[in-house]
């Protein structure tokens, strides 16, 4: 990762759903290159985050037994206003930088470390996927696109490491109901990680969405 000499205090986020996804991120603010990390203490869950959308997201709780794989942007102090709002329902909490663990070493960070700030955005409780606010696969096709934008071994780890599947899930590519949806994505591929968890049928799974009219 690119390294900063002078002194300023450098901000990261961590980022552990839809913000692994470099499209969806970049509707919200500027960020600086991703990096694939894992994180130590905290794990992640489906739960549902508010009444909006008809929907369920994933959260990340303390838990020092657990971890979590998500990316590490970093961002411009002026970039947290926007983030804040995407995150709303969330609480932004530091993170000790000794918790990360890099995929690739070559990428972590080495240099001025202790002007370093990693922030990720946690949840309070778990509130399980239900049939008014199940999982939905517009929302887990834009995570698990982001997740292939690193690697399948990612990708895999972002599944085992997510806790909650047995919930209400439902495939919504029909109609979807999550309001960055990207419905040009490889759904076909998406599908065989989703089906290694899946609650629903491999039927249910493979529905894409509709083709555009030309």
């Amino acid at each position: 990762m690119q390294q900063n000499t002078g002194r300023d205090q450098r901000h990261f986020i961590f980022g552990y759903g839809s913000l692994i996804n470099s499209a969806s991120r970049s509707v919200t603010g500027e960020t600086g290159e991703a990096v694939a990390v894992k994180i130590d203490g905290f794990v992640r869950h489906w739960s549902r985050i508010s009444m909006d959308f008809g929907m369920s997201s994933v959260v990340v709780l303390p838990d020092a037994q657990g971890a979590c794989n998500g990316v590490l942007v970093e961002v411009d102090a002026t970039e947290f206003a926007s983030f804040d709002l995407r995150e709303r329902g969330y609480q932004r909490v530091q993170v000790d930088i000794s918790k990360l663990s890099f995929y690739d070493p070559e990428l972590a960070l080495t240099a001025n470390i202790q002007e370093s700030v990693i922030w990720l955005y946690q949840g309070c409780e778990v509130h399980n996927p239900c049939v008014e606010h199940p999982v939905v696969f517009s929302y887990l096709d834009v995570i698990l696109a982001g997740c292939l934008e690193f690697s399948e071994q990612f990708c895999q780890d972002f599944v085992q490491l997510t806790q909650g599947w047995e919930h209400a899930m439902l495939n919504d590519r029909h109609a979807p109901r999550y309001p960055r949806v990207q419905s040009d994505l490889p759904t076909h591929v998406l599908n065989d990680y989703i089906n290694l968890k899946a609650p629903i049928s491999a039927a249910q799974v493979a529905a894409p969405y509709p083709v555009s009219p030309q």
